[in-house]
């Protein structure tokens, strides 16, 4: 019992401090300097990076049907891509995604 506290802890406060490296690394270390213009261009990337993989096991392998590919989610995959490129606005891409992701399963009924 009192080894598996101390593991817990130990896994906390490495899992901190190496939070708070990699932030101070960024922050405090860089945080009064421009960066160059190479690093700037690319972390203009970085959320378009991110995005994908935390959306895309959501959409493949769905805990809600037991990792099963729901053709509901492809959909609202597909339609929010789509509305997103056609029309430059997130919000159509985020509410277009919605409205297919609730329909798809009332069409799928019919």
């Amino acid at each position: 019992m009192i080894e598996d506290s101390v593991q817990v802890w130990t896994v906390m406060i490495v899992l901190g401090l190496g939070t708070f490296l990699l932030r101070f690394s960024f922050l405090g270390l860089i945080g009064s300097r421009s960066l160059p213009l190479w690093a700037l261009r690319l972390l203009r990337y970085t959320p378009v990076a991110v995005l994908p993989g935390l959306v895309a096991p959501l959409v493949l392998w769905p805990p809600a049907t037991g990792g099963e590919t729901d053709p509901a989610r492809l959909a609202a995959a597909v339609a929010t891509v789509a509305l997103g490129l056609l029309t430059r606005n997130v919000f159509a891409a985020i509410f277009g995604g919605a409205a297919v992701l609730y329909l798809t399963p009332w069409l799928l009924s019919l």
